[in-house]
């Protein structure tokens, strides 16, 4: 039986592993981006169903779910860093800005998203919320927003569990091919990054998809609102 799976923020990095490793087992595959070529070329590519949705966006989040039927797995991956604060990035209107920004891409395009779906949740489906190691180690307001995702996410998963719906956070650790830092990770940074792994390494976004497609597995169907770490054991370190 083929299942429906919805990645949002799935045209590139973990979002796109994520929806391409599903599309790969054959399920129907529905992506979700703010860019009209790039969600429409990643599409096509991994063989999904392109939707241009800003998930920050209630008209457009409320659009999305109209074209949806049943869904067996909702992956909550749009996110990222905030805007670049403009002028003096100490003022409280920047401040205000720079945590707007965090909280709409990190958390809010989750719950807009999964209210607005939940009920083509079906009692053997999952949501599964990308976080970050950030949340629990100086993390600004990015590590701040996906805290509250984890936080929420809990909430959640007592709300959904009794109908049969899993909800859980995979939180990353440092994940290279993707465009979280802008280009801007200095390589000393980079190093210190992999160094701080038990096993020296750094993650892929495949390490992720892999994740995300056991917890939608048959599997995984007793693991219910928690965060499960993917960073090669970094976490531990401090």
């Amino acid at each position: 039986m083929t299942r429906t799976v919805l990645v949002t923020g799935g045209t590139s990095g973990i979002g796109r592993a994520i929806a391409q490793r599903f599309a790969a087992d054959q399920a129907e595959v529905f992506i979700t981006g703010r860019n009209p070529d790039t969600v429409e070329q990643t599409a096509k590519e991994i063989g999904a169903n392109g939707v241009l949705c800003d998930a920050t966006s209630t008209e457009q989040v409320g659009a999305l779910a109209t074209q949806l039927g049943d869904l067996d797995a909702l992956v909550n991956a749009a996110g990222g860093l905030p805007e670049p604060a403009s002028g003096d990035p100490s003022t409280l209107e920047a401040q205000l800005a720079q945590w707007h920004s965090s909280l709409a891409q990190n958390l809010l395009t989750a719950v807009l998203t999964t209210v607005a779906v939940q009920d083509k949740l079906t009692s053997s489906s999952c949501v599964i919320n990308i976080g970050s190691i950030g949340a629990e180690r100086r993390g600004g307001s990015y590590g701040a927003a996906k805290a509250a995702l984890a936080a929420w996410n809990a909430s959640l998963s007592a709300e959904l569990a009794p109908k049969g719906v899993t909800c859980n956070v995979i939180s990353a650790g440092f994940v290279t091919d993707t465009n979280f830092f802008h280009g801007q990770l200095a390589e000393e940074r980079r190093r210190a990054l992999v160094e701080e792994t038990h096993n020296k390494r750094p993650g892929t976004v495949d390490d992720i998809a892999q994740t995300a497609y056991f917890l939608a597995s048959p599997g995984a169907r007793h693991i219910t609102g928690q965060t499960i770490h993917v960073n090669g054991g970094a976490f531990t370190t401090r």
